[in-house]
């Protein structure tokens, strides 16, 4: 199983991004997938997660500004990121878990750059 995290780059403050993360592999069926980023003041925080039936939890630096989604269908979920500002710099990372399986599953990450 792999996951292709995708839709990254440089804003200004305020702007917005949308990023993409598909699960591809046999037999994989989305249980849940997550978003984290990566810093090098706080290493691997928690952004955002959203379950094959739909429940969303979000860390409270984001909520308001991003929204979690997915389809199921193509095993991808998305991060709506609106508002960002230079605290939002990081390497974004998902997380996802089949189905069946216990098994965590990482993407390689995607950069996100906010100036002021």
């Amino acid at each position: 199983v792999q996951l292709q995290a995708s839709g990254g780059g440089s804003v200004q403050a305020g702007g917005s991004l949308r990023l993409s993360c598909a699960a591809s592999g046999s037999g994989f069926r989305l249980k849940y997938m997550s978003w984290y980023r990566q810093t090098p003041l706080k290493q691997r925080e928690f952004l955002a997660t959203i379950t094959a039936s739909g429940r969303i939890q979000y860390a409270d630096a984001v909520i308001g500004r991003f929204t979690i989604s997915a389809d199921n269908a193509k095993n991808t979920a998305f991060l709506q990121m609106n508002d960002l500002n230079p605290m939002d710099t990081g390497v974004y990372r998902c997380n996802a878990q089949s189905l069946g399986r216990s098994t965590d599953y990482w993407g390689q990450g995607t950069q996100v750059t906010v100036s002021s």
